[in-house]
């Protein structure tokens, strides 16, 4: 096995992305509203700025009450309390609850000072001639029907920490707890080229010879479903000037730039030239992965090259393997690989060749797992019914029913 620190060339999966990852550089931040943070990564860890619940309130609508006034009430023999008052959510009770009374309450109402528990509307009943009158028909424990001060919080807890995807439920316990801002680390900003003087903008006449360009769509998808803002950019056509030009014009204004085609080692591949010739520099051009070989990453400062296979599987594969890791570690997330489940092969599946093949396959809701349709790298059918990727290694038979685990997007 070659070691990190080898010439560039034909690296295993996990030297690839750890140089990728050791390249990209420190995140940095910025605050937004809480609010519209949904999907970003926490640049700091969140401190709760008050307690949740910030004070003892009723969980339900009742009658709060001194629990020892209850410890004999039941249906045939009610206790009887006095109701000197009434607690409406937001306010607070105007005095304390002496033995022998109760208040009316609701939920989310303030309790009253001196009352230990709540019970619940159903199990009291009034005399319609003396409605202050209130009989309760079933005993409360202490604290029963009560949310406690701080029981979910308390006020200077740590709440999620630095790298965290927010959620929509992280959202919720960021507002409650008194944060209507939030730092979150700054997006990283990617430009997506294809190359390739074959290629026209769907839409178009497709004159002979010709094909419609898609990897741009989709590759700009994966990059904003991986948290980058992604700008598509005009194709470009195999030529070393055209090709230079179109790098430049990236490289000035965005952190990342992608590129679709031109990485291999035919005379018409004019990515790796045309970034050294502007002062990039190479890492590395193969990873003996299938599909997606040859895959250029380069540095320029602290921008980087991402070069893909113009083939849409391959480019959409080494996407998910090399690229979203990236994108992700520049927000700071703490997770940056895809998710692993397991499930059981509905089909043989086998790997003839000498490289690891990333299968595309389709775990259906029983778990089952099974292969996408056929595997060549210009298959854009299978790719679109996968969901999945089987990493199955080289010289490999897996029969029926193996257990495996898959990598889910």
């Amino acid at each position: 096995m070659k070691s990190v620190n080898s010439p560039p060339g034909n690296l295993e999966l996990e030297q690839a992305i750890e140089l990728i990852l050791s390249a990209v550089p420190a995140p940095s931040m910025e605050i937004v509203s809480t609010a519209d943070s949904s999907g970003r990564y926490l640049a700091a860890p969140a401190i709760a700025e008050v307690s949740l619940p910030g004070f003892d309130n009723s969980s339900m609508d009742g009658y709060a009450v001194i629990s020892r006034d209850t410890s004999a009430a039941n249906p045939e023999k009610p206790a009887t309390l006095k109701m000197v008052g009434r607690i409406e959510a937001g306010n607070l009770a105007a005095k304390s609850l002496a033995p022998g009374e109760c208040m009316r309450i609701f939920t989310g109402s303030p309790m009253p000072p001196e009352a230990d528990a709540v019970v619940m509307q159903e199990d009291t009943s009034t005399d319609p001639a003396n409605p202050d009158s209130i009989r309760i028909l079933d005993k409360v424990s202490p604290w029963e029907n009560v949310r406690l001060a701080g029981e979910d919080v308390r006020k200077g807890d740590p709440l999620c920490q630095q790298g965290v995807k927010i959620s929509a439920a992280l959202i919720a316990l960021l507002q409650a707890s008194g944060a209507p801002e939030i730092s979150v680390t700054k997006r990283p900003t990617v430009a997506i080229l294809a190359t390739g003087s074959e290629l026209i903008e769907s839409g178009q006449s497709l004159p002979p010879g010709k094909i419609y360009e898609s990897n741009r769509a989709m590759l700009a998808s994966l990059a904003i479903r991986a948290g980058a803002v992604a700008q598509i950019m005009p194709l470009v056509k195999d030529s070393l000037s055209e090709t230079s030009s179109a790098l430049r014009e990236a490289f000035s204004r965005y952190d990342m730039v992608i590129t679709s085609g031109g990485v291999s080692v035919g005379e018409m591949d004019f990515v790796k030239p045309a970034f050294e010739q502007m002062g990039g520099k190479l890492e590395f051009w193969k990873v003996a992965i299938k599909p997606g070989r040859p895959f250029v990453f380069g540095k320029l400062g602290n921008k980087l090259l991402m070069g893909l296979p113009g083939n849409p599987v391959s480019a959409f594969v080494t996407f998910l393997l090399l690229v979203r890791p990236a994108i992700l570690r520049w927000q700071s997330s703490a997770e940056t690989c895809l998710q692993m489940e397991t499930g059981t092969l509905a089909d043989d599946v086998w790997n003839d060749g000498g490289r690891r093949h990333f299968f595309r396959v389709r775990k259906d809701a029983q778990g089952k797992i099974h292969p996408a349709g056929a595997q060549a790298s210009h298959m854009l059918s299978s790719m679109a019914s996968a969901n999945a990727l089987l990493d199955i290694p080289p010289q490999s038979r897996w029969e029926k029913g193996r257990t495996v685990s898959v990598l889910v997007w």
